[in-house]
C-alpha cells in the first residue's frame, strides 16, 4: 500500500501559521522541513501539500511551500491540493523531477472543475486524483460513483491522459453517520478494474473515523484500509504518526491482514478465542460491515 502523508495542511498547528503568513520574508521554512523529513522517516511515500482555499496568497504561497519541501526531501513526489486552481498551477511550475510523477489532488467529477484542471495534468505531465464528487455532491451509491468515474476518465483519456496516471477517489465517509456509504465504496472498488483498466485508486482514509473518540480512530482506519486493499485500493492518505497503520501497509502485520481477509471471505473466527488485539480488529470489521450496531463502546462489548 502506498502512503500519502496527510499532516502538511493549512489547519496543522505545526505549520498553519506559515501557510497564512503573507510576507515571504517572515515565513519560517524550518517547521515545514522538519515535518516532511519526519514523514519520510516514518514511511510516507508522497507528501500531500494541502493549502485549502488559498484565496488570498495561493499563487505565491504554493510555489514557496513546494520549494521548501523539495529542498528538505529532494526526489520525493508531491500531491498538490487546493481549491484554488491557479495555486495548483503555480506549484506545478516549480515541481522538480521526482521518483514518481507529482499528483494533482484532486479533480472533482464536475465539468467546471475538470475542464480547467485536466489540461494542467497534461501540460505538466502530472498524475491526478479523480474525486468522485459530482454536481450533486456525494454519490448515493456505487453506481453513481461508476457513472462519475466514466465521465471524468473519458474526458481525461480524450485529453491524452492514460488510466495509469489517474488515481480514483471514491470518497470515504464517517462510520458513525454514513456506514452504508462504506459498503458502496467497497462495491465501487470491485468494479473499478473492469471499468477503468490500469487506473489506480486512493482515498482520504481518516474520514472513516471522523467523529468517533480519538482513541478509536486508529483501529477504524487500519481495518478499513485492509478491507479496501483486498478490493484493489493502491494508496491511502494516512496519518504519518499511526505507526501501526504504516506497519500494516508495508506488509509487516500479515496476521492482521489474514484475519480481516478471512472474515471478508466468510471465515468467521470464534472471537472469544482470539487475543485482545485480534478481537479488536474482528469487532471493528463487524462494525464497518454493519453486522454490529455502531457505538463508541464497540470494543468493550
Amino acid at each position: 500500500m502506498i502512503l500519502f502523508g496527510e499532516s502538511l495542511n493549512v489547519i496543522s498547528t505545526i505549520i498553519g501559521k506559515e501557510f497564512k503568513q503573507a510576507d515571504p520574508a517572515k515565513r519560517n521554512p524550518v517547521p515545514i522541513q522538519e515535518e516532511v523529513v519526519r514523514q519520510k522517516e516514518l514511511g510516507m511515500d508522497y507528501i500531500d501539500i494541502n493549502l485549502g482555499p488559498a484565496k488570498k496568497f495561493g499563487t505565491e504561497l504554493m510555489p514557496w511551500v513546494v520549494n521548501v519541501v523539495q529542498e528538505a526531501v529532494p526526489g520525493m513526489p508531491l500531491l498538490l491540493d487546493s481549491s484554488n486552481i491557479d495555486a495548483i498551477e503555480a506549484g506545478l511550475k516549480v515541481c522538480k523531477p521526482a521518483d514518481q510523477p507529482h499528483v494533482i489532488n484532486s479533480i472533482m467529477a464536475r465539468p467546471e472543475r475538470y475542464e480547467k484542471m485536466v489540461p494542467l495534468a497534461v501540460e505538466y505531465d502530472a498524475d491526478f486524483v479523480a474525486l468522485m464528487w459530482g454536481p450533486d455532491g456525494l454519490p448515493r451509491d456505487e453506481n453513481e460513483r461508476a457513472a462519475l468515474a466514466v465521465e471524468l476518465l473519458y474526458f481525461a483519456n480524450e485529453a491524452g491522459i492514460a488510466n495509469e496516471k489517474i488515481w480514483v477517489d471514491g470518497i470515504v465517509t464517517p462510520v458513525n453517520i454514513q456506514q452504508q456509504q462504506l459498503m458502496s465504496l467497497m462495491n465501487f472498488q470491485m468494479m473499478l478494474e473492469d471499468m477503468a483498466p490500469g487506473s489506480k485508486s486512493t482515498c482520504g482514509l481518516s474520514n472513516i473515523s471522523n467523529g468517533p473518540p480519538e482513541h478509536l480512530r486508529g483501529i477504524l482506519n487500519q481495518t478499513y484500509m485492509v478491507m479496501l486493499e483486498k478490493y484493489g485500493m493502491k494508496a491511502v492518505i494516512s496519518d504519518p504518526l499511526d505507526k501501526q497503520l504504516t506497519a500494516i501497509a508495508k506488509g509487516e502485520r500479515q496476521d492482521i491482514v489474514d484475519l480481516i481477509y478471512g472474515m471478508m471471505d466468510g471465515n468467521v473466527p470464534d472471537i472469544a478465542s482470539l487475543d485482545k488485539e485480534m478481537q479488536d480488529y474482528a469487532k471493528t470489521y463487524k462494525v464497518i460491515m454493519g453486522e454490529t450496531l455502531y457505538s463508541d463502546s464497540w470494543l468493550e462489548i
